[in-house]
């Protein structure tokens, strides 16, 4: 593909709202100039001249946005599940994010991630690197090849994080940031900073209220952790005992962000009602990332209250916690931990729909970025082509079935081409 205006020809489906699914057998998506004119069931005279590239009885769904990712944990993916979150960030993750030092261990390491990312549904990221500065842009330039639009975040850690994974001050760690925001300004197309502190139990009142400061006066976002796991909560409370709740504590730092600039806040597992309102009224992010959240026994978080109230929620894949960047394994498991949470926690919360996990994989999490995450007039084009041809069945099915199959076997769907903002960044070999 030579441009960025051309029609695709498929089994259309893209979200049209929470609760819908619009979807097109045999029809046609247009980009023009990287952004989407709309789907549609017969072409546009207007729109005949463009190139057609016609997939057949192939699936195209919109890119899907993964708000919460750890690139140097990637590599130990599926190991020490057994643990909970405190003792799985000592004893496995703060060891590995440290050998990000060496810049030959961290430029190899990150090779893996960026094209493993490449060739997955995803099309938008929010990425945790490590404290390194060196690694950061590595992570950064590595990325901007890839052609997936991302965030990425220098991590803040000036407490508790064990050997070789502490920086010395506030100080240093603000200044630190601050030269890493200094080498990456205007450097990348598709790649952006965002602020980073862990969480609150790794850094300290000083670096917190430093990170607040330093996003307000550079208009930049900020991501986090919050209410992942009982003695996280509990850990915060000690450390910043003036504070009513966890995502007060972040409030008091300046650090909730605001509707314009919003904070993306990973987990909310134990969140209740004074958190939830602190996170609507600061227009923040939920990541909602069900994977981890079982694989460390965290428990399943309320994702129906968050959506009732309003808040904005999207979807991360949370590697290496969360076992694989797969957005369509995260769409299931997001599935099934919300029939959990309704047979096991509260019969009156009824689980999500396909369609509302959908669209959090898709627009809900994608509108982080943006119009982003659907086929409508104005998005950008963001566009996954699907082979679901091996999995065999005796059914005529809808589209509407096909992709439902497809997040509940996901392992026989197989990505064609991968396209972002109309630029094609990946192509199978079938």
């Amino acid at each position: 593909m030579t441009n960025d205006s051309f029609v695709l020809r498929g089994g259309i489906a893209f979200s049209d709202g929470p609760n819908s699914i619009v979807t097109y057998y045999r029809g046609y998506v247009v980009c023009m100039d990287g952004v989407c004119k709309g789907a549609f069931v017969e072409l546009p005279s207007k729109y005949k001249a463009l190139q057609l590239y016609d997939y057949g009885e192939r699936l195209i769904i919109p890119g899907m946005t993964d708000l919460h990712v750890h690139a140097p944990q990637y590599t130990f993916r599926g190991i020490g599940m057994d643990a909970e979150l405190l003792e799985w960030l000592s004893t496995y993750t703060f060891p590995e994010e440290a050998k990000y030092a060496d810049m030959e261990y961290a430029r190899k390491a990150y090779q893996y991630f960026t094209e493993d990312l490449r060739r997955c549904f995803t099309t938008r990221a929010v990425v945790f690197g490590t404290l390194h500065n060196e690694a950061t842009i590595e992570l950064m330039n590595q990325l901007e090849r890839t052609g997936v639009i991302t965030y990425v975040g220098k991590v803040n850690m000036d407490r508790n994080g064990g050997e070789n994974l502490q920086e010395e001050s506030a100080e240093a760690s603000l200044s630190s940031t601050i030269e890493w925001l200094d080498q990456v300004q205007d450097k990348y197309v598709n790649t952006k900073p965002i602020l980073t502190p862990r969480f609150i139990p790794s850094c300290s009142d000083e670096l917190m209220t430093g990170i607040g400061k330093l996003a307000e006066e550079k208009n930049l976002r900020i991501q986090s952790h919050l209410s992942e796991n009982h003695s996280e909560i509990a850990w915060v409370k000690d450390l910043v005992p003036e504070s009513t709740c966890y995502a007060n504590a972040y409030e008091m730092f300046n650090t909730m962000g605001t509707v314009d600039r919003p904070t993306i806040m990973a987990h909310c597992v134990h969140s209740d009602d004074r958190e939830i309102a602190i996170l609507k009224k600061h227009g923040a992010y939920i990541a909602h990332c069900a994977d981890s959240n079982m694989n460390l026994t965290s428990g399943i978080a309320p994702v129906r209250r968050f959506l009732d109230a309003g808040v904005n929620v999207g979807l991360g894949t949370d590697v290496a916690a969360g076992s694989s960047m797969n957005m369509v394994k995260t769409m299931l498991i997001t599935l099934q931990a919300s029939k959990m949470y309704y047979r096991l926690v509260d019969e009156k919360v009824k689980p999500l729909t396909f369609e509302e996990v959908f669209y959090l994989a898709t627009a809900g999490g994608g509108k982080y970025f943006g119009n982003v995450g659907t086929f409508k007039d104005g998005y950008d084009f963001d566009a996954v082509v699907i082979d679901d041809s091996k999995m065999f069945s005796m059914r005529d099915m809808s589209i509407r079935e096909r992709i439902e199959r497809m997040c509940y076997n996901d392992a026989d769907a197989i990505i064609k081409d991968k396209f972002v903002k109309g630029k094609k960044v990946f192509s199978a070999i079938l």
